[in-house]
């Protein structure tokens, strides 16, 4: 199966194929309102503005697996997203994206880049954390944590993750390099 075999719910129930997005740059994030990382939002609007008219699209999925960060209705954190951050990009229904209940889009992602590790300045603290929550956690490709960004070229190949840890800046640069 490829990127564009897979959909995910928006939050009034339709599907949205990744097939839409075919011959486009795609970031896949899983997004949460009361995340230390929630003021990416900013740089991926940021981003969205800059380059959606050149082809540029971003996935959102907020999640409320992680400490339970995102504890709204879809409507709430449409709201906030909006109101907060100006956040023009679409965003889907809140979903799993680790475990039983995980999109299978993300099954897929996570097949495609694995977990490499955490970078910057924030990257002990959240070793740390995981530790405690997971031994094993460097050696599973599951999402780590909110704001774990996925990058799709216009053919529909995975080709960079990021983790929340990662400057914005990497992100956008990477995407950029795709535009």
């Amino acid at each position: 199966m490829s990127f564009y075999d897979y959909s995910v719910t928006a939050p009034d129930g339709k599907e949205v194929s990744m097939k839409d997005f075919a011959g486009k740059v795609v970031l896949v994030v899983n997004t949460a309102t009361g995340c230390g990382f929630t003021p990416h939002y900013k740089d991926l609007e940021e981003m969205y503005e800059k380059y959606h008219d050149q082809g540029f699209e971003i996935v959102d999925v907020p999640c409320n697996q992680f400490a339970g960060q995102t504890p709204g209705t879809d409507e709430e954190i449409h709201e906030f997203c909006t109101l907060k951050y100006n956040t023009q990009f679409p965003q889907m229904k809140k979903s799993d994206v680790n475990g039983a209940n995980q999109l299978p889009l993300f099954a897929y992602l996570k097949s495609q880049k694995g977990f490499e590790g955490f970078h910057g300045p924030a990257a002990i603290p959240m070793n740390l954390m995981l530790k405690k929550i997971d031994k094993d956690y460097k050696n599973n490709p599951d999402i780590k944590w909110n704001f774990t960004k996925f990058v799709v070229d216009r053919e529909g190949n995975v080709v960079a993750r990021f983790e929340p840890t990662a400057k914005m800046e990497e992100v956008a640069k990477c995407v950029g390099s795709l535009i």
